[in-house]
């Protein structure tokens, strides 16, 4: 038989004495140990416990083990809990192990438990086990030994209480690396620790190095692979929290009301395959309630707009991601008439905000029809939509060619997973109830009412008003009715999926003047529905919601009525409202259906009472330990605090009667009638407390004083308690559940910043922790599956709770699995992409975790004072949910709980928001009233409690009134205060004058105020004596206070500015304990400062709480005391009396009695020396009207500095004369915790005075610190030549060759491509020999733009290449993951995983070719010339070089009060100058090697061999290729814009030059100026917009630093090409030539070389580079030349050793403009570059020649020879038969006014109609960009041309010619002149194929054949939509360019020269009245003839019967009588 044995030997380290009980759980089973009494240190059970299994032991199963404090009369108390995976013990058989046990917050503690597993399957296939085998440490693969510390965070531990040295005890010792606290203790856990472990005590740490413990967690691991080990949780002292306590919450301010900034701007490119015959069709773009209009464009269902519309908002990120982006297309609108509406397209602007990058670019919205939901696709628009917030740059994407965005399929505009044919579905609201509305009129009113008809009303008439995708929807008005029953529907008609995300329901009340909402809730379609393959539905309840908003009491002007429309957080509770949701998909096919789309109002049926669940009672109970920072502007009153939880406990204005007390189970007494407290007699009857009154609101106190700014409640020992009993439907499993998830989530984040703490701090092992912390996740998620399918079947649930259960648990199950996969990734290198990954289960678990279906609404804690509410919190009822199950628990239930009470609505912004109004400590339970016995366990221990007065035998179960606490323990609590930096700066100077506040519990004191700084280092020691704590000591150890720290700036007048606030957990010395290591003296640590929910700097400090033990007399009065039984218990300590560490005296006679921090905390410091390079001031702005003329700049760091020489004259010269100083100063070794270096210009004005100008601070140190190169790196290796072999194309360099070279080697490194893109480069070859005679290759027509345009086409296919490359390496991973699903052991892996690989590789591959092939467009398009390229960088030129701050820096600095807004996006105000320098620390001494080089100069320190700074003359050169998407300017929704060149006082306008209406000009113009650096070095190319009258408006403008380029060793003055050449549009640009530059280079750089050798080599340093050694001149002759030698040496300069660094390529970059009056928002970009050239050199040659190519003129020559089986429109007037007066008309698209139409045939009767007509369409056209260009006039009114930019389309049109009435249109067929179908031979091969199948066909340009001429059909849409064949046309299309065409002209339609015959037609065609005869012989022969010989045939038998009949009768007489 299969059995688990566990034998519980002994539980040890338990604290304190009495009576102990174990549990040990497995499979669910329970068993209970024996009662081990009276025990102290260590408890033996020495019990085993055996269950028989049915089934195999599986490796993921648990133990559990939990021990408790047994209690005969209270429950039983928690010590700690031990789990464990069964893993090993399933492989092994048998284990033993000793192991801390862990609290309820998974900290671990002190207590450990000893125990053995044996597990004996049948099969015997675990190794057999013998009883007295010892258990030697096994090996293990799988990571289950896991290191675990109690903080990693700080070089203490700050686990609650667990001082590691005790912690520890069996595992390995402490260490702490000498002098650095970094690391804390570390514990192999799972491992029976070895035997000489045992010996250390706890109190004597060994000192380890990592290194150490390293080798040690080998030794007990057996063979522990270091890749397997994953760390425990890890917390920060923030959150560190322990079972009593939870975590405050730090951020203050709800962050959502506030209105930012927001730009949409929407491209309307084109519309295609629109519904309707010949319409004009306008496109209208709709936000919300702006409006914007393309231009008409006439007759065509496929017309081309290009236009830019901009929409900007000012509103708060609900509001703006709520609004409807509508895009519609109306026919034939003009100013007369509104137009036909054809169809519209909706989506929400959230949905495009969270699209990668916030956009939609290029895609094709689908358009349909409202009023008609059957008629299915009206058209397509393509567009680009998208929404910028502050702070967002757009990329834009790039797009491979144009081809593929004809894919309309492909491209369509939705988000990423919804299906392109989306159906429509009908959304059903149903509304049916709602209770407990607030009174929404004056009582005024009511009272006359009332005496007039004499009845009281309820003061409100609700109707609910539902908004969904643009549609509103209102139920009926409940006339005076708190409770009105609705029960209707709200029918919404609309595409599923919907492209709106939230459905907002409202209650309202009517009212004759305005409605006003009640309140609002909004449901995310989202959290109601799951997309997945196993999805469902968007559905919901029915289920009650809860609404939220303002304070309930009615005034005529609500502040806060924005609360109760859903912006901000709801600071009351308004109503609830029963709702449900219910979706379904329409068949449209079906006759019956509706086709609007209008919103429907229907009545539906009442549902039970028991739909929502069944109602049951709960017991809301909370307490107030502490009620402390009262502001001191309510201090003075009285103040008593009130719980709400929905109407309950509401006693001003929960006026409406609770609905719910009909339900009470005795008779209804509402709670404001306080009535007499009645006890039932007997105590066991279930219901003993029925009538127990609900407290809800504290007794009124006066505030006591704190200090100046705040007060305090002396609540001492008695603490107040409220209590409130409500009822509810019971729906606690969806709390269980989401609580379940945000608890694992929780945990989860709190891992995360663990990790990236880590890194930050660079600790060592930062992957250990991750794998911790994806173990934690997997456990969690197990376990929600496990406890999640509890009480499925309860009463009340929804399709929704079941369905959302499902996904749930799949999801957690899958999260799960993923998270072990990913563990066993986790790996040193990989460590930050895995973090990502699991970043993103966060965001899911937060997702999932928000329960749609309210149930229990939250619980609000109010202040008043004076029967006034002043401020309130919130807390979700969910956090405050008791459940049996520890799990289900919410987060704050049972704890204590530090809240901060905030102002009401908008008050509670900016300042408001955050100065605390109060802070309480407050404990809440909320639970059902049966489980109400555990209420009290949470609290810290020591209380009695307190009952109402009136008592009577049931006093065991009232609630107590308050708490008194009898034991109280004394402590003093020492704040070590070191330092603050990067601090708000809160001045108008841009510094602070800092001191902190510190608060804990009562008590608050002070540092001193440091002036002017951001970076205060205080050095203070505070301390508190006598801090009074109430409770047990034990627990308060556990668990202290927090302490919360302000930082203030103080103002010479009025009060201290608020900076920052930040909260702390002291560390707790007993007074049994040593003070020492590891846990004293507490190390210094970081907190992070908050203002509101910005981070405002950091504090560094340190805290520690010591209980001061009692004397002697205390002890003898106590012991009395506890005769009379009033104390229970006190602590004594029991190793004697360790005092306190004493304190020293203040050390500083001028700080007088200010205590600085003693020497154990402060860091250990040693000697540096920082050299400061000064270099200039720039760009100083006036300091009070006065300028700045004679600056200086001062330096310090840590209280010592260095100031620079004085600049005599800032305006002739700004920079300094010297330029290097240094000065030494004593630093902490800990580079974290380096000071802050500050950096302030003051400038001297006469008398001595001194006025500051700007500071900056540098944070961090690191960056500039010297480390001494090593002199072993390969760079510097001497051995031996390296061979680099340039390619010998270097045209084709590709940017990702790397070339890895080692130094021994004499290798010669091949600078090389793919193969891929080799096999590519033989095609090309072949294609250009063989077919493509191309007269592009001609070197005369190339131009720079050729090279731009080929560059441009590189930069695409990189980034396509780097998608790909990013897909591929997901798709391994994905192999990975999968492989390991598989459970594919690691050799089999490696097999199979390669396999896989190499699989994937070939599919790739091939994808990749055909990709590659259709890039290359090497299928449609010639092949691409050889074209030399340059660089086209997607960005500034800065971020891809470091800002080029190589060697010279530049510090901003700062001056002003900093501004609030989000993340400081102001700052940019603030600079009011730039200091140029750089700064060098190093520890001294510094070894002698540097200072020995030769041509050492002492005097430059650090900074050698920098140029000198004396003012230079350059010419500067400034190219400016094209602008794009610039910000519109005009109303028309366009801009005129110009350039505008700025540089020091010289300033270029060129505007006569404007390009009219157009955001994306083409400059192509370069300019030239002449400039001095230093006082000329910031450039400034400006866009701005011509306006023919008034001012003319910036569009954006972008600043260059021409200076640090100019300077940096990147070589920015001139881009080095990558090819040299002397002529021709490659010319070689820079005055030097490479070889100079080369020289000059090795020169400077103190480098060997050049040596050119023979045979194309030339050698610098170590190595030897090859190329072409011959050049031709502009003659064609070849010469001798090293220059591209030097060339290829410099395009691989990076590759020199020591010196080496990529050299700035010949280049153009992409800058965004700015508009200081839109900070942060780019409103469009430019392409420039610019070239420097010092005026002492040679000259430059002229500029090269950048100006836009002109287009090319061409002639387009289309002959209609003859049309065919066009369609008949028109009866025939006499006969009434089918024809057709049939013409043709032709035009190109764009200019439709130059339409042709051919001559009429009339009176087609086959549909055959012959012309013989020509058409002459004269047209510009840009061959690079295939666009044909036109200049027109938009309307009458324009002062000039626009040009316009239009893809070359031919439109040809079949038309039937009506006298009388309008013509009609009979069919169309569009070419695109670039790729066309080919015509077909004849007609009868033409069909309408060659239209449908466009994609697939072989297509040809015009552009290359020149002349084409076939068959072509004519389509058109019939009423159902589809395309049906209307005619064909058999045309001629000749294309000629100008020239051509003068040469041989040719006339219009028939005309002369060249005409054409006439056609033949057939005479009928003449009109019938000229010669009707010959009209109707025509009519009747042709048509009639062989009706009229039948007729004339049938006529003659006729007659000959006739006759027959006639003369028979006559003969047959003759005949009879025989005459």
């Amino acid at each position: 038989m299969m059995a688990l044995m566990v034998h519980l030997k002994t539980v040890a380290h338990l604290r304190g004495r009495g009576d102990r009980i174990a549990k040990v759980t497995f499979r669910g089973l329970p068993f209970y140990s024996r009662i081990a009494e009276n025990c102290e240190e260590v408890a033996n059970f020495n019990e085993t416990f055996r269950w028989p299994i049915a089934s195999r032991l599986d490796g993921n199963e648990m133990l559990e083990i939990q021990v408790y404090n047994y209690s005969k009369v209270f429950s039983n108390r928690l010590v700690g809990t031990f789990c464990m995976v069964l893993q090993k013990v399933a492989e092994e058989g048998h284990l033993e192990l000793t192991d801390t046990l862990i609290d309820d917050n998974n900290t671990s503690i002190k207590t450990s438990v000893t125990i053995e597993i044996r597990y004996q399957p049948m099969d015997g296939t675990v190794g057999m086990w013998s009883d007295g085998e010892f258990l030697d440490v096994p090996d293990d693969r799988d990571g289950m030994f896991a290191f675990e510390t109690d903080s990693l965070l700080s070089g203490q531990s700050h686990g609650s209480g667990t001082s590691p040295g005790r912690s520890l005890q069996g595992s390995i010792p402490t260490f702490r690396k000498a002098g650095k606290g970094v690391f804390s203790a570390m514990k192999l856990g799972k491992i029976k620790s070895s035997k000489d472990d045992h010996k250390k005590g706890a109190d004597e740490p060994a000192v380890l190095d990592m290194e150490d413990l390293d080798r040690k967690a080998m030794r007990l691991a057996g063979t522990l692979d270091p890749d397997t080990i994953s760390l425990a949780s890890v917390t920060a002292v923030t959150t560190n929290v322990s079972n009593k306590r939870s975590k405050p919450d730090i951020k203050m301010e709800p962050s959502s009301g506030r209105p930012v900034d927001y730009q949409i701007s929407i491209t309307v490119i084109e519309a295609r395959q629109l519904i309707g015959l010949n319409m004009d069709p306008v496109v209208c773009v709709e936000i919300g309630d702006d409006k914007k209009y393309t231009s008409m464009k006439e007759s065509t269902n496929c017309p081309y707009y290009n236009e830019y519309f901009v929409f900007d908002f000012h509103v708060p990120p609900d509001v703006m991601f709520d609004k409807i982006i509508k895009l519609s297309v109306i026919h034939s609108k003009n100013l007369l008439r509104s137009g036909t509406l054809v169809g519209t397209f909706k989506m929400d602007v959230g949905t495009v905000y969270s699209q990668p990058e916030h956009q939609f670019y290029h895609k094709w919205a689908i358009l349909s029809d409202p009023d008609d939901i059957t008629a299915g696709c009206k058209g397509y628009i393509k567009c680009d939509i998208a929404v910028v917030g502050k702070g967002d740059n757009i990329k834009t994407p790039h797009k491979a060619n144009e081809t593929d965005e004809d894919d309309i399929e492909g491209n369509l505009l939705l988000p990423e997973g919804i299906p392109a044919e989306r159906q429509w579905a009908r959304f059903y609201v149903k509304i049916y109830r709602a209770e407990g509305l607030p009174k929404m009129n004056t009582s005024i009113m009511a009272n006359v009412k009332k005496a007039f008809i004499g009845e009281n009303r309820d003061l409100v008439d609700p109707y609910v008003q539902v908004q969904f995708a643009g549609q509103k929807g209102k139920t009926s008005v409940q006339k005076s009715s708190y409770e009105p029953i609705w029960n209707e529907q709200v029918i919404f008609t609309e595409l599923f999926p919907p492209l709106c995300k939230r459905l907002k329901v409202q209650i309202r009340d009517s009212d004759k003047v305005n409605d006003v909402a009640i309140g609002t809730h909004f449901i995310d379609l989202r959290k109601i529905s799951n997309d997945g393959d196993k999805g469902f539905l968007p559905t919901l309840g029915p289920a009650w919601v809860n609404m939220y908003g303002s304070t309930r009491q009615y005034t005529l002007m609500d502040e806060h009525q924005d609360l109760n429309e859903g912006l901000g957080e709801g600071v009351s509770f308004r109503a609830r409202l029963l709702v449900s949701i219910a979706v379904e998909i329409l068949d449209t096919t079906s006759p019956e259906i509706i086709s609007s789309t209008e919103v429907q109002v229907e009545s539906v049926s009442n549902i039970s009472e028991s739909a929502t669940g069944k109602i049951d009672e709960f017991f809301l109970f909370g307490s107030f330990l502490e009620a402390t920072m009262i502001d001191r502007k309510i201090g003075d009153k009285p103040i008593s605090f009130e719980i709400t939880i929905g109407n309950y406990g509401n006693q001003i204005d929960g006026v409406s009667k609770p609905s719910l007390s009909k339900k009470k189970k005795k008779d209804g007494e509402s709670e404001e009638e306080e009535s007499e407290l009645i006890q039932n007699s007997s105590e066991d009857e279930a219901d003993e407390d029925s009538d127990l009154v609900s407290v809800s609101s504290t007794p009124l106190m006066k505030p006591v004083i704190t200090d100046r700014n705040y007060f305090h409640l002396p609540y001492f020992e008695k603490k107040p308690c409220v209590y409130i009993k409500s009822w509810w439907q019971d729906q606690r499993r969806r709390l269980y559940n989401s609580n379940m998830m945000d608890k694992i989530a929780d945990k989860l984040e709190e891992g995360l910043n663990d990790v990236q703490e880590i890194i930050k701090t660079e600790k060592a092992f930062p992957e250990r922790r991750l794998r911790g912390v994806l173990e934690e996740l997997s456990i969690g998620c197990s376990r929600f599956v496990t406890l999640a399918n509890k009480d499925v079947n309860q009463a009340g649930r929804t399709k929704l709770d079941r369905e959302r259960l499902k996904s749930c648990m799949r999801e957690m199950d899958s999260m799960g699995q993923q998270a072990k996969q990913i563990r066993t990734q986790v790996k040193k290198n990989t460590v930050k992409d895995k973090l990502k990954l699991v970043q993103n289960f966060l965001q899911r678990l937060r997702f999932l975790a928000d329960e749609p279906q309210h149930s229990i609404p939250d619980v609000f804690i109010w202040m008043m004072s004076n029967n006034k509410r002043i401020a309130y919190a919130r807390v979700p009822s969910k956090d405050i949910l008791y459940s049996i199950v520890d799990e289900e628990t919410g987060k704050d239930c049972g704890k204590v709980k530090a809240v901060f009470l905030k102002l009401p609505g908008k008050k509670g912004f900016g300042h408001a928001g955050w100065t605390v109004q109060a802070k309480l400590e407050l404990y809440l339970w909320l639970g059902l009233n049966k489980q109400r016995k555990d209420f009290l366990t949470g609290l810290p221990n020591g209380f009695e409690e307190l009952k109402a007065t009136k008592t009577g035998p049931g006093l065991q179960s009232v609630p107590p009134v308050s708490l008194v606490y009898n034991m109280k323990q004394v402590f003093q609590l020492r704040a070590h205060m070191y330092q603050a930096r990067s601090l708000f700066a809160a001045d108008s100077s841009g510094l602070s004058d800092p001191f902190a506040r510190v608060f804990f519990s009562t008590h608050s004191q002070v540092t001193e105020v440091l002036s002017e700084t951001l970076c205060p280092t205080w050095d203070q020691l505070l301390v508190f004596d006598d801090v009074e704590l109430f409770g047990e000591a034990s627990e308060l150890r556990d668990d202290p206070p927090i302490i919360v720290v302000e930082i203030y700036d103080q103002d010479t007048v009025g009060k201290a500015e608020f900076i920052g606030r930040t909260f702390a957990k002291p560390t707790i010395k007993m007074c049994d304990e040593h003070y020492g290591p590891p846990r004293f003296p507490p190390q210094l640590e970081y907190y992070q400062i908050y203002r509101g929910n910005c981070t405002a700097g950091e504090l560094l400090a340190a805290f520690e709480l010591l209980q001061i033990p009692y004397d002697a007399e205390e002890i003898r009065r106590a012991l009395i005391a506890v005769h009379n039984f009033a104390v229970p218990q006190i602590k004594i300590g029991q190793g004697g009396r360790a005092d306190l560490p004493p304190l020293e005296g203040p050390t500083d006679s001028e700080r007088g009695p200010i205590l600085p921090v003693p020497l154990g905390i402060r860091p250990v410091l040693s000697r540096y020396r920082i050299e400061v390079l000064f270099w200039g001031l720039r760009d100083l702005k006036r300091i009070n009207l006065a300028q700045v003329d004679r600056p200086r700049v001062d330096i310090e760091c840590a209280g010592r500095g260095v100031q620079s020489a004085l600049i005599q004259n800032y305006k002739k010269n700004p920079n300094f004369s010297t330029l290097v100083k240094w000065f030494e100063v004593d630093l902490p070794e800990n580079e974290l915790l380096h000071p802050p270096l500050n950096i302030r210009v003051v400038d001297c004005r006469a008398f001595g005075r001194y006025i500051l100008v700007g500071s900056h601070a540098v944070s961090s140190l690191r960056r500039f610190i010297y480390s001494t190169p090593d002199k072993n790196s390969n760079n510097w290796a001497t051995a031996g030549d390296i061979v680099v072999n340039m390619d010998s194309d270097p045209g084709v360099r590709k940017m990702d060759t790397v070339v890895k070279l080692d130094a021994m080697s004499d290798a010669v490194v091949k600078v090389d491509m793919t193969e891929e893109e080799n096999d590519k480069k033989k095609k090309k070859k072949k294609k250009k020999g063989g077919v493509e005679e191309e007269d592009e290759t001609d070197e005369r027509v190339l131009d720079w733009w050729s090279k731009y345009f080929a560059s441009i086409e590189t930069l695409k296919e990189t980034l396509r290449a780097q998608e790909a490359a990013q897909a591929e390496a997901e798709e391994r991973e994905d192999l990975e993951i999968a492989a390991e699903a598989a459970d594919i052991k690691p050799d089999d892996l490696l097999l199979k995983g390669s396999k896989m690989k190499e699989k994937t590789k070939e599919k790739k591959s091939s994808k990749d070719k055909k990709k590659g092939l259709a890039a290359d467009g090497s299928e449609r398009r010639p092949v691409k010339t050889k074209v030399d390229e340059l660089v086209v960088y997607n960005k500034e030129l800065e971020t891809e070089y470091g800002n080029f701050e190589d060697w010279l820096h530049t510090f901003n600095l700062y001056r002003g009060k900093a501004g609030d807004d989000d993340e400081h996006a102001l700052d940019d105000d603030r600079i009011v100058g730039r200091f140029k320098g750089s700064l060098c620390m190093y520890k001294l001494p510094l070894s002698e090697e540097i200072t020995r080089e030769a041509g050492f100069d002492p005097n430059m320190g650090m900074f050698q061999s920098i140029p000198h700074n004396d003012p230079i003359n350059v010419l500067v050169r400034v190219y400016v290729v094209r602008a794009t998407e610039l910000h519109p300017a005009d109303i028309n929704g366009k801009a005129d814009p110009y350039i505008v060149i700025k540089l020091g006082k010289s300033e270029v306008k060129d505007k006569e030059n404007y390009i009219s209406k157009q955001l994306n000009p083409v400059f192509g113009k370069s300019f030239d100026i002449e400039a001095t650096f230093p006082m000329e070095s910031m450039l400034t190319v400006s866009v701005y917009d011509w306006d023919l009258v008034g001012t003319d408006d910036l569009i954006g403008e972008t600043k260059i630093d021409l200076e640090n380029r100019f300077y940096s060793k990147f070589r920015v003055t001139c881009g080095i090409s990558s090819n040299y050449s002397l002529h021709g549009y490659n010319v070689w640009r820079d005055p030097m030539k490479p070889s100079q530059i080369l020289a000059k280079l090795c020169k400077e750089g103190k480098i060997d070389g050049p040596h050119y050798g023979p045979g194309g080599k030339v050698k610098v340093a170590n190595r030897i580079f090859t190329g072409p050694t011959e050049i031709e001149d502009e003659n064609g002759l070849k010469k001798q030349t090293e220059e591209h030698l030097a060339l290829a040496v410099l395009n691989h300069w990076e590759e020199i050793p020591r010196v080496g660094c990529k050299l700035v390529p010949e280049h153009v970059e992409t800058r965004p403009l700015l508009n200081p009056d839109k900070p942060g928002i780019e409103q469009g970009r430019i392409e420039m570059w610019v070239d420097m050239f010092p005026m002492d050199m040679p000259a430059p040659g002229p500029a090269i020649d950048i100006s836009p190519r002109k287009p090319k003129s061409f002639e387009l020559r289309v002959v209609i020879w003859n049309t065919d089986d066009v369609i008949l429109e028109d009866d025939a007037f006499m006969t009434g038969e089918k024809m057709s007066d049939i013409y043709v008309r032709g035009w190109l698209k764009g200019q439709q006014e130059d339409k042709q139409d051919t001559d009429v045939h009339y009176h087609s009767l086959t549909g055959e109609g012959n012309f013989n007509w020509r058409f002459v369409f004269p047209f510009d056209y840009l061959m690079a960009e295939e666009k044909i260009v036109i200049s027109k006039k938009e309307s009458m009114f324009s002062w000039d041309e626009t040009e316009y930019k239009i893809p070359p389309r031919l439109t040809l049109q079949v038309w039937d010619a009506d006298h009388f009435s309008a013509d009609d249109f009979l069919g169309a067929i569009e070419l695109d002149l670039n790729r066309f179908p080919r015509g077909a031979k004849t007609a009868k091969q033409c069909s309408i194929d060659m239209i449908r199948n466009e994609q697939e066909l072989p297509t040809i340009s015009i552009f290359k054949q020149k002349r084409v001429k076939g068959w072509w059909p004519f389509v058109a849409r019939d009423e159902n939509d589809e395309m049906e064949l209307t005619g064909k046309v058999e045309a001629e299309l000749h294309l000629l360019t100008a020239e051509e065409a003068e040469k041989s002209p040719v006339g219009l339609g028939r005309n002369e020269p060249d005409p054409l015959e006439k056609p033949n037609r057939p005479d009928t065609t003449f009109l019938w009245f000229l010669s009707p005869l010959k009209a109707i012989r025509y009519l009747v022969c042709n048509r009639y003839k062989w009706l009229i010989i039948k007729i004339v045939l049938a006529l003659l038998l006729l007659i000959m019967l006739g006759l027959f009949l006639y003369s028979m009768p006559g003969y047959l007489v003759k005949k009879l009588l025989g005459a």
